[in-house]
């Protein structure tokens, strides 16, 4: 196993008669930033566990960084990687430069290097004041500050942007970006899928501890077939109740001069290519991809 930060192969985790996650497969490459997506209970903070070396599978074989994480010679290893867990908890007598640097310490990090990643997190202001008085998204923010510590080779985050608002989160995914460009693999665990499908590579869905899909946006709507919708406005034109647009057969009356044709990916441009042939002016023109939220729905329905 080499050349992957991480790489999984038929990885299994039993408690008692009860399986976690189950024949698990998939690679993360440096430079790479991967999201792990599926609801409550389907398996990927088990992974994210396993990866860390907290818990060992029951059966399957995985290297983290060329190491088998569990190991004690996989010590040297753990310092490069950065985690993010999806509950942070600190001591709330501590003060946010205090907690960062009993961290640095931990991880071997000079502490002179802590300003500048408290500053780039966003809390420089508020890092004397103690932790029990943040607010939650203060809170994350140091723990994302502790997970940077070091420039790590591997990043595991567990809803990482739980408790942020809309301006921070967008802050949280350049820093990731950037981080990325870098050469870091990055794992992302997370249930706001339609947040995170813009900020990925790759997306693996798990259901009930079991990979169901793993690909790009790309990849999976093809894998998925679910159809494009195109709707379009015309400018004032007469039309009888139940007719599309003039010459082109298959489009839906919507009503109030807004017409709808819905197709297989592989078909949009020469949809649109057709609007040439419609004779009334189009005020308006929207084509509407599936979102990750409808692949994922798919992918479970064909589960179940």
């Amino acid at each position: 196993m080499t050349g992957n930060a991480v790489e999984l192969a038929g990885v299994t985790k039993i408690y008692g008669r009860q399986a976690a996650v189950e024949e698990v497969d998939f690679t993360l490459r440096p430079g790479e930033c991967l999201a792990l997506a599926g609801h409550n209970g389907a398996g990927k903070s088990t992974l994210i566990k396993l990866m860390l070396g907290l818990i060992r599978p029951t059966r399957g074989r995985l290297a983290v960084l060329g190491e088998d994480p569990g190991a004690r010679a996989a010590a040297g290893t753990r310092l490069e990687i950065g985690y993010l867990p999806e509950n942070v908890a600190f001591d709330p007598a501590m003060t946010g430069a205090e907690t960062l640097a009993f961290y640095a310490r931990l991880k071997r990090q000079p502490v002179a290097r802590n300003a500048a990643l408290l500053e780039r997190v966003g809390i420089a202001r508020a890092s004397r004041q103690r932790v029990g008085t943040y607010s939650k998204g203060m809170r994350q923010r140091l723990g994302l500050a502790q997970a940077l510590l070091g420039a790590p080779k591997l990043l595991l985050l567990d809803e990482p942007t739980t408790g942020l608002d809309p301006a921070l989160r967008q802050s949280f995914y350049e820093i990731v970006r950037a981080l990325r460009d870098q050469g870091a693999a990055i794992l992302l665990s997370s249930h706001a899928l339609t947040e995170i499908e813009a900020q990925v590579d790759r997306i693996v869905i798990m259901n009930r501890g079991r990979k169901v899909a793993d690909g790009t946006m790309a990849d999976l709507r093809r894998a998925a077939a679910l159809p494009v919708r195109i709707r379009i406005r015309l400018g004032a034109l007469r039309l009888a109740a139940n007719d599309g647009p003039a010459g082109l057969p298959g489009w839906s009356n919507l009503g109030d001069r807004n017409f709808e044709f819905r197709c297989l990916d592989q078909d949009k441009v020469a949809a649109i290519q057709s609007l040439g042939s419609v004779r009334a002016p189009i005020e308006d023109v929207e084509v509407t991809q599936p979102n990750l939220d409808d692949i994922y729905a798919h992918f479970l329905a064909r589960e179940e």
